[in-house]
C-alpha cells in the first residue's frame, strides 16, 4: 500500500474490510445484517424511497462508505439525480434546522428561564424571535428550508417521510413532532412513518458499523 493511500482514511478499499468484523463478533455482525436487510426491504414505502431516505440518512451520520452504497442502490433502482439531490437537500435542511430549532432553547438559557424542562413543545413558538434578532438570515433560512420541503420530482408526503427520518438522526425532538405531523397531514401512515424511522436507524447503527473498517486499520498500524 502506498503512502498516499495509507494516509487516505476514507479510501473505498478500506470497505472490503467490513467481513472482519463478522469474524470478530459473529453474533452481533449477524444480526445486524438481518436487521439492516428488514429496514431496508420494500413494504409500505418503496425500496426506492427506503434507499433515498437511506441517502439522505447517510448526508446526516456524515459516512462516506454509506453515501457511496446507497446512492449506487438507488441509482440501480432508477432513482435519477435530480430525486437524490432533492433527497440531499432536505437532509440539508433538516440538519441545519434542527441547530435553529434548538435556538429556542439558547433563548431560554440566555434569558434566565427558570423552568427545569428543557423542552416543552412550547418552547418552539419562540423561534419567530430570531426573526427580529437576525431578520434577513432568519428569512433566508425559512426560503431554503420552505423550497426544500415543496414538491418536486419527490412528493410532499415523500420529503416529509425523508425529514421524519433525517430528524431521528439529529435527534431534535421539536423537528420529529413537526414532521410526523406534516408527514400524516400529507397522507402518511402510522406504518409508513414506522419504516422510515427503522430506515434511518438502520442507517445511523450501519454508519458506526461502516467506521468500523477505520477502526481496524487503526488497530492495525498501533
Amino acid at each position: 500500500m502506498t503512502t498516499t493511500q495509507k494516509s487516505a482514511l476514507y479510501a473505498k478499499e478500506n470497505f472490503d474490510r467490513l467481513p472482519e468484523l463478522g469474524k470478530l463478533a459473529s453474533d452481533a455482525f449477524k444480526a445486524f445484517v438481518q436487521f439492516d436487510q428488514a429496514a431496508l426491504q420494500e413494504n409500505e414505502l418503496s425500496a426506492k424511497l427506503k434507499e433515498l431516505i437511506a441517502v439522505a440518512v447517510a448526508h446526516t451520520t456524515g459516512c462516506p462508505y454509506c453515501i457511496d452504497l446507497h446512492v449506487k442502490n438507488a441509482k440501480n433502482l432508477n432513482t435519477t439525480k435530480e430525486e437524490m439531490g432533492e433527497s440531499i437537500m432536505v437532509a440539508t435542511a433538516l440538519k441545519a434546522g434542527s441547530a435553529l430549532a434548538h435556538g429556542v432553547n439558547a433563548l431560554n438559557a440566555y434569558d434566565g428561564t427558570e423552568d427545569p424542562e428543557l423542552y416543552k413543545e412550547e418552547y418552539f413558538s419562540r423561534l419567530g424571535e430570531f426573526s427580529k434578532l437576525n431578520g434577513d438570515i432568519f428569512k433566508s433560512f425559512v426560503d431554503f428550508d420552505t423550497k426544500s420541503l415543496a414538491a418536486g420530482l419527490l412528493t410532499v408526503k415523500e420529503k416529509e417521510l425523508i425529514a421524519v427520518a433525517v430528524a431521528h438522526t439529529t435527534g431534535c425532538p421539536y423537528c420529529i413532532a413537526l414532521h410526523v405531523k406534516n408527514a400524516k397531514n400529507n397522507g402518511a401512515s402510522k406504518e409508513e412513518v414506522a419504516e422510515s424511522i427503522f430506515v434511518a436507524t438502520a442507517l445511523k447503527a450501519g454508519s458506526a458499523l461502516a467506521h468500523g473498517v477505520n477502526a481496524l486499520n487503526a488497530f492495525d498500524e498501533a
